[in-house]
């Protein structure tokens, strides 16, 4: 019996190292070498403090601002902790409610803007957490931003161009902005890519 168990137990210690201490430890620092900002969460930091991650969504409500997509996550808005969809169908009169007050609100905030609402600037990602939304949600935002900032319309939209991210490899998803990165452009009026 003991001649199964002494080597089924040094198997055992052997792959225990490999795979839980050893494999771990080379993608660590070949992480940290390689791509040393996505391994830290891809943080935008300015002035030695962090503003937030280029990956997870961050809450503005203020006019002066560009919002993001609603959030889904628990009680407090792009949770990262709590990150999930609100697994609301189409058809549920719970989601019909909060659209319906999302769409009330951007509406009291620009009443002469009669754009349609485009459909991620009322619905919550899967995740909950999504830091992006398309050309469009931007756009329709883009007056009520001006005349809160009092900026001239055309510095806004150059803005809005420079932070345009592109499709992935050319052809996958559509084109979108980041809106932590295009806020803090704003606050500061240089390039989203500083």
């Amino acid at each position: 019996m003991m001649q199964h168990i002494k080597p089924a137990l040094f198997m055992l210690l052997f792959f225990t190292v490999l795979t839980g201490i050893a494999y771990p430890l080379l993608v660590t620092f070949g992480a940290q070498i390689l791509f040393p900002a996505q391994a830290n969460g891809s943080l935008i930091v300015n002035d030695k403090h962090t503003l937030g991650s280029e990956l997870i969504g961050q809450s503005f409500t203020r006019p002066e601002y560009f919002w993001g997509r609603p959030s889904a996550t628990s009680s407090s808005a792009y949770n990262a902790a709590a990150s999930s969809g609100s697994n609301l169908g189409p058809s549920n009169p719970n989601l019909r409610e909060l659209v319906q007050q999302r769409i009330k609100v951007l509406r009291e905030l620009d009443p002469s803007n009669t754009q349609p609402i485009p459909v991620d600037l009322v619905t919550a990602s899967a995740s909950g957490l999504d830091p992006h939304i398309s050309s469009a949600a931007v756009l329709f935002q883009l007056n009520r931003v001006a005349a809160v900032r009092h900026l001239p319309l055309d510095k806004i939209e150059a803005l809005v161009t420079q932070c345009t991210e592109a499709r992935q490899l050319g052809v996958l998803g559509e084109p979108r902005v980041n809106i932590l990165r295009l806020n803090l452009a704003l606050d500061n009026r240089r390039s989203c890519l500083e």
